[in-house]
């Protein structure tokens, strides 16, 4: 315990680059943290277009069964569709099923001899790219009566449960580019870093955190779409229903993907830093880059077949360019992050100016990849120019091009830093993905005696507890600082009666010799000013990892905007209300200001069916992040009554039954609210008859 809180002392007091290191990381894991907590919830990707029997209906006989009509292709389960009586018992028998074989259908057949009154059908299903939709209405048969039919209070996709999904797709992300990125830079570009201790624990880690963010989505995903809690999580057979789904079949190919990562990376980690011959080593490099290759689209297609690749125009043709993209993406990031770690060994285990030059290859190569696919999939999921400002697909894929942007010009600073780097090095620049000749010690500027061996760094990482190993590191370490102690090793009477002192001087020497090897490092201006830059790149590239999660749970641009057509339709519709009003609000800037129209049907007293239509000042479909409508009858002194909105599309908000029970002239007041500080309530007079 002494030794190592030593050792932590000791890097502390003399690796002071390594505590700015961790201080901004730390930073930017906050930064992260902010920027997931404070996203909205995604839009439905999926939208419910059509029924049968229609919304509020009145039947003059009860209906064989329940139809509905999604704008794209859903999964259902077996309850996806429920029907419920006014007693609020179920009555739909079979289970869900498509109609016709149309993936954009759902249908459950009803129980005969069904009773009079109001019927609940509350709706959930997986949109074709994996996320979750609901939501309830009614129709009666006969004439409309009261209902105690209860609906969960929590949608799919919300709750804890939603936030803990959102961290885990994060976290699966971020452990994909750290395998792929290092395991690139490894066997593409500095062979000998697979046996730097740091960089291996980089690799694994980004191993164990898909590993482990997968059973964790796998656990999670049944209550996700579900809309449970997190007690269902680990309810019998949750697991195995998730298995039975796209998304639950991708997870566990997954897991076997890993499961053969695993042996990828035993080799990597194990005979490939101890293979020696040329010949057999050159073997085991492509062998490896073909592997790993397979391996890193294997993983990709996880996430592309089952998202929003997947579904929408040409899916044939999106589904492999968004496995490239995802594969350049962890390359660059991933890559960085490992060169990074690098960067800051010692000159002895560090990063050579050889291998910085291979990756920056390498790294353009992803860059190219990247700009070309990314492009492809920005015009197919926003289908216009108009959509980066309207729609929050958009707004978030601008976010990530501006970041993308500033990870460039990092990325030019860097080639022009590993630029100086190479002229101000005598050693010859091998051809890239050949393996590394040896060397005389003096060749490299960058590179130590004995560079494939342990650095003095790695000797006061791992400084022996007993006294015998720690006296042989301390020859090792005396004999890097010699010079500095003057002692004659073979007089040495404490070395020899006290072997705890011994081995205390022991890792004092190597702790020395490692604080001047680092200062070595760190009189290098071009290496520091290299670190620098990466670390600027690796600051960005986090962001980056977070701002795709968020762009993975948003509705594309393109299905947005066949969602305002389908508003504007809807809106339309509402202008034939029997009741009507316009109702103008202002909300502190020009994206909080237009106008809702407020439309009742049949606006008599008893049930009535409540549609919104919200629009900006130039007459385009608007989103707030909350509605609130309530009605309030002075004459009686009743209310206020709180109608039950919902979002169904953009800038359109529906109530299936608003309770006004008398007559008589009723106030509306409605409330808008655009950010957690901006909201404004108006109040409109509407007449009951």
């Amino acid at each position: 315990m002494a030794a190592a809180a030593h050792r932590r002392v000791s890097a502390l007091l003399t690796d002071r680059p390594a505590t700015r290191l961790t201080a901004l990381l730390a930073v930017l894991a906050g930064a992260v943290a902010l920027l997931l907590g404070g996203a909205a919830p995604a839009s439905a990707h999926a939208a419910l277009v059509s029924t049968d029997p229609a919304r509020e209906s009145v039947l003059a006989g009860a209906p064989r069964q329940v139809s509905l009509g999604f704008s794209e292709s859903v999964l259902l389960s077996a309850d996806s569709v429920r029907v419920l009586d006014p007693d609020g018992r179920r009555v739909d028998e079979g289970g869900a099923r498509h109609t016709g074989g149309d993936a954009r259908t759902a249908s459950v057949r009803l129980r005969a001899g069904l009773p009079d009154g109001t019927f609940t059908v509350a709706w959930k299903a997986v949109s074709g790219d994996s996320h979750p939709v609901s939501g309830a209405f009614t129709f009666s048969v006969g004439a409309p009566s009261q209902t105690s039919a209860a609906l969960p209070e929590q949608q799919a996709g919300e709750g804890a449960v939603g936030v803990l999904y959102d961290i885990a797709r994060y976290v699966a992300y971020g452990g994909y580019a750290l395998l792929i990125g290092t395991g690139a830079l490894l066997v593409g570009c500095w062979h000998r870093g697979a046996a730097v201790r740091p960089v291996r624990r980089l690799l694994l880690g980004g191993w164990a955190a898909m590993l482990l963010s997968t059973l964790a989505l796998l656990l999670l995903r049944g209550p996700y779409t579900a809309g449970g809690g997190l007690g269902s999580a680990f309810a019998p057979g949750t697991v195995g229903e998730t298995l039975a789904t796209g998304p639950g079949t991708a997870l566990a190919a997954r897991l076997l993907l890993l499961a053969v990562a695993g042996g990828f990376l035993a080799v990597l980690t194990g005979p490939f830093t101890r293979w020696t011959d040329p010949a057999g080593r050159r073997d085991l490099v492509r062998g490896l880059g073909i592997g790993g290759a397979v391996l890193a689209l294997g993983l990709a297609g996880t996430w592309a077949t089952v998202e929003h690749a997947s579904v929408g125009i040409m899916p044939w043709l999106s589904v492999p360019v968004d496995m490239l993209h995802l594969v350049a993406m962890a390359v660059w990031l991933g890559g960085v992050a490992a060169l990074l770690t690098g960067l800051y060994r010692s000159t002895g285990d560090g990063v050579d100016v050889r291998a910085v030059t291979r990756f920056s290859r390498l790294a353009f190569a992803a860059v190219v990849v990247l700009v070309v696919t990314g492009a492809y999939q920005s015009w197919r999921q926003l289908g216009s120019w108009e959509a980066f400002a309207t729609t929050g697909y958009g707004r978030l894929l601008a976010l990530k091009i501006g970041l993308v942007a500033l990870l460039l010009v990092g990325a030019w600073l860097s080639r022009g830093r590993t630029a100086r780097m190479r002229a101000a090095s005598d050693a010859p620049l091998p051809a890239a993905g050949s393996p590394e000749p040896a060397r005389p010690a003096d060749a490299d500027a960058n590179a130590s005696a004995g560079a494939d061996a342990d650095a003095a760094p790695n000797t006061a990482d791992a400084a022996p507890d007993t006294a015998e190993a720690a006296g042989d590191a301390g020859e090792t370490g005396s004999g890097a600082d010699a010079g500095d102690t003057g002692r004659v090793r073979t007089e040495d009477p404490v070395r020899t009666e006290d072997p705890v002192r011994a081995a205390q001087l022991a890792r004092q020497r190597a702790a020395v010799a490692a604080a001047r090897v680092r200062r070595e490092r760190d009189s290098d201006p071009h290496r520091a000013g290299l670190r620098r830059s990466v670390l600027s790149e690796v600051a960005v590239a986090a962001a980056v990892l977070a701002v795709t999660t968020l762009l993975t749970g948003t509705q594309p641009g393109r299905a947005e905007a066949e969602s305002t057509a389908s508003a504007a339709d809807a809106s339309t519709a509402l202008a034939d209300f029997p009741v009507t009003t316009t109702v103008v609000h202002d909300l502190c800037g020009p994206t909080g200001s237009g106008t809702a129209l407020v439309g009742l049907d049949p606006g008599r007293a008893g049930g009535n069916r409540l549609g919104v239509s919200l629009k900006d000042l130039d007459g385009r479909p608007m989103d707030v992040e909350e509605l609130k409508i309530s009605f309030t009858l002075p004459s009686k002194d009743v209310g206020p009554l709180t109608a039950d909105v919902r979002r169904v599309g953009l800038g359109y908000w529906t109530a299936d039954r608003v309770q006004l029970p008398y007559a008589g002239e009723w106030e509306m007041d409605v409330t808008l609210r655009t950010s957690e500080i901006d909201q404004v309530t108006v109040m409109r007079k509407l007449r009951i008859q």
